[in-house]
């Protein structure tokens, strides 16, 4: 169901469970994400994800200013994804994503980073 793959969603790019044992009482994996959005994704994102980018960022880029719109790119797809996965997995069955919204959503993500210039 869309609430499994928006937790999906987040374990993936945070690297973190939701039964990582920072997560107590009423603080989860979907709360820590969302206090995040929007402007702190790549603090909260897997360090994987990170040192992926700049490696590819980096060979596809010789200058600073491609490097960083590529990393911009980056972080705009990552803070996309975290709120889909924090749509997907909101309280109410009536607030989550539907899966055709999901899919527009990721694709336009996709084009977001893949996007040259």
């Amino acid at each position: 169901d869309v609430y499994s793959y928006g937790v999906l969603l987040l374990e993936m790019f945070t690297g973190k469970r939701p039964t990582n044992s920072m997560f107590e009482d009423d603080f989860s994996l979907r709360n820590y994400v969302k206090m995040a959005l929007p402007d702190q994704a790549m603090r909260i994102a897997d360090p994987k994800l990170s040192s992926e980018c700049e490696t590819e960022s980096g060979m596809m880029a010789t200058d600073t200013q491609t490097r960083s719109c590529a990393r911009h790119r980056f972080e705009k797809c990552l803070a996309s994804i975290f709120h889909i996965g924090v749509t997907c997995s909101a309280h109410l069955p009536e607030r989550r994503m539907h899966i055709a919204d999901v899919l527009m959503e990721l694709q336009a993500a996709r084009d977001l980073y893949l996007r040259c210039g």
